[in-house]
């Protein structure tokens, strides 16, 4: 089975199963993945997180089912996964607006988030420059912060720390210790076990010894695919990961490793147009 069908797959599970509690694992077992690289290319891709997916169709379907049934609003709550008529309110508010009750009575606008389709382009507007680099294990220096996957919490939290290795002299501290092949600081993306939560590191290539106040970690040795990010941060960084989910490993033989995912990124001003900037993702050999 394919990359694009395996995650189809995975997503029709996910709404033959919509009213039932069904396990992040589960999901992912569906598209032949796991829990962390599951998450991480369902937000790259379709800039929501699971859990933010699963709740909007339910809350969706409760809506629907709300304005064309006469089913009691708690039953319809208790369906959809809600322990009590309050929760159930506070969550349809949030996404529509209005209650359950004025729902029924067909008052105001309803938000609905429609079920999700794959489509792939095999071939980009524009093309994908990214070499294949080989390279035995090695080691990084840094700092590291853990990050849930849960509603996009990671997405708003590396950003922050990035701020703070920028004001607090940390970044300025490992450029310095940045001895290795690979030139330039590095954002590394490391899943934990559960699939829940992440690792993620700000460090840079180092053979020097970690100082008292950074942390080391390992980085296995793999095949990579080394792609070509060229603009402006922080926006030109998600366009090519969402290029690489969505038409480079579609319409290529590699698989993703479940090791850790780099970004490169070298010394100069990294809000000018012209910024160059890379992303090692780890291939199966």
């Amino acid at each position: 089975m394919g990359w694009a069908e395996s995650l189809q797959q995975a997503i029709d599970y996910m709404e033959a199963n919509i009213t039932e509690s069904i396990s992040m694992e589960d999901i992912a077992r569906e598209a032949n993945s796991s829990v962390f690289h599951f998450q991480r290319t369902f937000s790259i891709l379709t800039d929501m997180s699971v859990g933010e997916y699963l709740r909007g169709r339910r809350l969706t379907l409760a809506a629907h089912e709300l304005a064309s049934t006469d089913h009691k609003i708690i039953d319809i709550a208790s369906k959809y996964g809600y322990d009590t008529p309050e929760a159930f309110t506070k969550a349809f508010r949030r996404q529509h607006g209005v209650t359950p009750s004025d729902a029924r009575k067909h008052v105001g606008e309803l938000k609905s988030y429609n079920r999700l389709g794959i489509q792939v382009n095999l071939k980009g507007a524009s093309p994908m420059k990214y070499r294949i680099v080989e390279r035995e294990s090695f080691q990084a220096v840094g700092i590291k912060e853990e990050f849930s996957l849960v509603d996009g919490e990671n997405m708003q939290g590396i950003p922050k720390m990035w701020e703070r290795a920028n004001a607090d002299g940390t970044s300025d501290l490992l450029a310095g210790l940045n001895n290795g092949e690979i030139k330039g600081l590095l954002g590394i993306c490391d899943g934990n076990a559960d699939g829940q939560k992440m690792d993620y590191w700000i460090g840079a290539e180092s053979t020097e010894k970690a100082p008292a106040n950074l942390a080391a970690i390992e980085i296995p040795a793999a095949k990579w695919a080394v792609f070509e990010v060229h603009g402006a941060m922080p926006e030109a960084m998600p366009i090519v990961w969402k290029q690489i989910f969505s038409e480079w490993f579609p319409s290529n033989q590699y698989e993703h490793a479940p090791s850790p995912e780099l970004e490169v990124y070298p010394a100069g001003d990294a809000y000018r147009d012209d910024y160059y900037s890379e992303i090692w993702i780890p291939l199966k050999k």
